[in-house]
């Protein structure tokens, strides 16, 4: 892609709707192989880009997910041992007592696991997502970024292996806890904000074309104003499409107070949200969208 406008065109085909500070920063991604850094609370599209990129790219979406804990064998690469084990009961059934040799065979690629780092770098091309970093501890941090950095692993048993072309790497976090700054000065970064009510009625029209127009409009407006009532957890762009595609569902072709109360567990996963959430006027929300 040639230009910020290309990418915002073949991002718009996917149906993922980019605005052009986006779609600048994803442009610089491609052309400087630049891991790209997204941030922002859950639910706005950050891993929605990933895939959107990889639908662009016609590149397979090769998946990381972080969690506690995770450690290089997980993300990287591993090796295995039954077959290793089954290669070494059929090799002394054959006589093979040859020790080097079987310590070579033991260890040759054909027995090697490549997880979703591993495979990203194998894979030319391939959109590598490793989502929610900020879940990761510090060392898989560290590690990472020295990845990052050379698009390169070192096997002890192999040697190095390194990517002929680097993957195009999206790393998301939810703000849970701050990624250091090593790893973010080697990304560009990008912060995704809820979007405005234009903007969100436009992606849910996008990704729900049969929901009538104005059902759509009025689950915007009614996910926009519980943004603002001070929740837990505030829905994001994936939550007022799930709210939408419900209410399609029902076979509702608007919503009225009553009903977006019976459905708000569509859109909120907290009890503490859904009790402060009844306490609004949806009415008057809904009665300023012309209910």
């Amino acid at each position: 892609m040639d230009d910020p406008e290309q990418v915002r065109a073949r991002l718009e085909e996917t149906g993922y709707l980019v605005d052009e500070g986006l779609a600048i920063t994803c442009f610089l991604a491609l052309r400087l192989h630049r891991p790209l850094f997204c941030e922002g609370d859950a639910g706005v599209g950050k891993t929605a880009l990933a895939a959107a990129l990889a639908q662009a790219l016609g590149a397979p979406l090769i998946r990381l997910q972080c969690h506690e804990g995770i450690d290089a064998s997980q993300a990287l690469y591993d090796w295995d041992f039954p077959r290793q084990l089954l290669h070494l009961r059929a090799a002394e059934a054959a006589g093979v007592t040859d020790a080097d040799r079987l310590e070579s065979e033991l260890y040759d690629r054909r027995f090697l696991i490549a997880r979703p780092l591993l495979h990203a770098l194998q894979t030319q091309p391939s959109v590598l997502l490793v989502d929610e970093i900020d879940r990761a501890d510090d060392e898989f941090e560290a590690f990472l970024l020295e990845l990052l950095s050379e698009y390169s692993v070192t096997i002890p048993e192999l040697g190095t292996l390194r990517a002929e072309k680097p993957p195009v790497v999206v790393l998301t976090s939810n703000r849970t806890r701050e990624v250091h700054d090593a790893l973010k000065r080697r990304c560009l970064y990008h912060w995704f904000d809820h979007p405005s009510f234009a903007r969100e009625l436009a992606i849910v029209r996008r990704r729900l074309p049969r929901v009538s127009a104005r059902l759509a409009e009025q689950v915007t407006a009614l996910v926009q104003a519980l943004r603002g009532a001070d929740l837990i957890k505030p829905p994001g762009v994936a939550e007022t499409i799930d709210w939408a595609q419900a209410l399609d569902a029902l076979g509702a072709g608007e919503v009225d107070a009553d009903l977006a109360v019976t459905t708000l567990g569509s859109v909120l996963k907290y009890r503490e949200d859904a009790d402060r959430a009844r306490g609004l006027d949806l009415a008057a929300v809904l009665a300023a969208r012309g209910a």
